[in-house]
Order: C-alpha cells, then structure tokens, then sequence
C-alpha cells in the first residue's frame, strides 16, 4: 500500500501524522511511505531522518495526495486539502465531523473511507487514540489559564498557587474525563483548589481516590455547575461525548455571574464547545477573546503548540492501527478490530458512525454490514 504523510497546514499546526520509526516499520512490510518534504520539521525530525528509515520525500501536498491509498495526518483537511482528497482514499486522522458539515460534505462527496482518531475505541471503552492528545491538552488548559490569569494577559491577576497569607486560585474542571483528570493534577500541582463535576458516579469515585481527597467532587447538575462557576477564577471545559456536539454544560447566564478578570479554557472546542459563550474556534497567534468581562480560550489544536511531544505521543498510538489498514488492507482490518471500526465515520458516501450521523443529521450506515 501507499501511505502517504503531508505537512499539516492548519495555524501553527506542527505535528506529523507519522515518525521515522513508524515509517521503519511500515517500510520493512513492504509499502511505500511518502513524506512531503518538511514534513516532520515542527516536532524537530528531519527530513534526513525519514530517508533514513526508508521513505520516500516528495517536494509537494499534491503529490502526496494524489499518489497515497492512504494519508496518515494528524488534523482535518482544511481548505486545499479538500480538493485533493482522492476518491475512495483512506484518510486516518483527526476529524471531529460533528461540528463540520463542509468536511462531511467533502468526505462523502468523495467517498472517502475516513476513520477519526477520537472514535477508535478500545475495550474497555475508552479511546486509545484520543488519549494521548487529551492528556496534554488537559495539562496545557491550566498552564495556558494560569498564564491568561496575569493581568497583562487580560485575567485579574491571580496567582493560581496564592501564597503564605493569600488564598490560592479557585480551579473548576467540568468533565472528568482524561482532559478532566490532567487538568486537575497540574491544578493540584501548582496549588490551586481544585474542583472536578462529572455526571458518572463511578468517575468521582476514582477521581476521589486517585487524588486521595485533595480535590473536591462534585455531581453535574445545572443548579451545582452554576454556584460553582461564580466562585471559578479558571473554568476548564472538558466535556466530551465520542463522535458527538459537545454539550453545553455552562450557560451563558452562568458565564455572565463570573468574576471579571477571571478564565475559561474550553478544551472541548474541537467537538463545538462546551461552554455557551464559546462562539468561535481561536488560533495559536490570536488565542483569546474577551465576554462579559471573561477572558475566553478556544484553540482547536493545544497540543500542536508542544509538537515534539504531541506528535511522539501520538504516534505510539497510532502507528499499530496504521500497520493493520496498511497489512491487512481496509475491509480486512476492519472485520478484525471491531474498535479500529467504531473509528469509521464515513465510507462509500455514507456515515458510519451513529453520534455523528445524529449531529449532523443524516442517516447512518452500519460500517459492519461491508464487511
């Protein structure tokens, strides 16, 4: 098979979709591995370095994606990228379908087999290819709110770790999912108090045991969310349902009763947003906005500012999944992995993955019934 691996091309995106020792290994099973040329430079690898274990580099996108059977990225197609995506292409990324309709259009438009990180699941149910990137950005929520706090940047200048004879800094964490749990230990770290709301019961339980008590619990409810978002110097929206909008678990009323000076950071913007005043997807040049007097953070793509972790991390994850397609071949690593096919979100023109069929209205075709 031909993989293909382009330079990612959202703002101040430098992951990869795929490391020199994956590229080794897809390599020694007899595929072909193109690498646009520059490819890897963001996460610090060469383009010597992927010579070195075999690929091929290319000057252009374009070549990339009209020679790949499939494009290992690491974000959405943006832009160009769209009329580039080849008919029947395999595409294994990121893709976050459920508030991007022209995405999907461009997908089924081209019968594109898509198969989205955040939607493989494991066993156990939890989303193997999601985790890695939801362990940093939940990690980089409370150092990015911390720094927003100082006044220069907008916040009203709190220092989250307070000091001897000053309170510490007030962090909310809504969602206690891995997102919710990073950010509740570097939080913890820093000295802030620290407040995690979840609707899973168990899900407080382990919290409450993982952190020993430190961190305070509390059962999601509109009428708790709200008296705890008054008192929030950082609220971190970590809210997710797989392959589904994101639910908006604060109101905008809610937001107006927030200290001035104080800071949201909605980690949950990739699936739309979690936070109701969060209206707009942000950039790494231009990160913030002000409402109702609360410094607003929604970055689609936070890990892409730590790319050399970002992109290692992730690909330990995804590297054996992207053996399997290339090994096996579409029909056959899907009949395999019934968790690598609850990654498919669209085939042949039609969606396969039913929370994103129901965000985007459309009906749903059981992946299954292909193979």
């Amino acid at each position: 098979m031909i993989i293909g691996v382009p330079q990612e091309i959202k703002i101040n995106e430098h992951r990869v979709g795929l490391v020199p020792a994956g590229a080794a290994a897809l390599v020694r099973s007899g595929h072909r591995v193109l690498v646009q040329e520059g490819a890897g430079t963001g996460s610090g690898i060469s383009d010597d370095e992927f010579r070195q274990a075999g690929a091929i580099l290319v000057p252009t996108a374009e070549q990339v994606w009209g020679e790949a059977e499939l494009v290992a990225k690491v974000k959405e197609p943006l832009g160009p990228e769209l009329e580039r995506l080849g008919r029947g292409q395999i595409l294994f990324t990121y893709l976050h379908l459920a508030p991007n309709p022209l995405l999907a259009t461009a997908l089924l438009d081209r019968e594109v087999a898509a198969i989205a990180f955040e939607t493989v699941t494991a066993s156990n149910g939890s989303l193997p290819l999601l985790a890695p990137m939801s362990e940093v950005a939940g990690r980089m929520s409370v150092q990015v709110g911390a720094s927003l706090l100082q006044k220069e940047h907008g916040g009203r200048g709190v220092l989250l770790g307070g000091v001897p004879g000053v309170a510490p800094g007030e962090v909310l964490v809504v969602g206690g999912g891995v997102v919710g749990a990073n950010a509740a230990k570097i939080a913890l770290g820093m000295g802030a108090r620290v407040t995690v709301m979840d609707v899973s019961k168990p899900r407080l339980q382990w919290l409450d045991d993982t952190f020993g008590g430190r961190i305070t619990t509390l059962s999601y409810s509109q009428h708790a969310v709200a008296e705890e978002v008054r008192k929030a110097d950082l609220l971190v929206g970590a809210v997710l349902v797989p392959g589904a909008r994101a639910p908006r678990a604060v109101t905008d009323e809610m937001v107006r009763g927030m200290k001035t000076g104080s800071v949201i950071v909605d980690v949950a913007i990739d699936q739309g947003g979690s936070i109701e005043t969060i209206d707009r997807v942000t950039t790494h040049d231009d990160p913030t906005y002000l409402r109702h007097g609360v410094v607003h953070y929604s970055v689609a793509n936070m890990p892409g500012a730590v790319p050399r972790t970002s992109t290692f991390a992730l690909a330990a994850v995804t590297t054996p999944y992207l053996l399997a397609l290339a090994d096996k071949g579409l029909d056959a690593a899907l009949f395999a992995d019934p968790f690598l096919r609850a990654g498919l979100n669209t085939r042949s023109g039609a969606v396969t993955h039913r929370a994103v069929a129901a965000a985007l209205g459309l009906p749903c075709e059981d992946p299954s019934s292909r193979n």
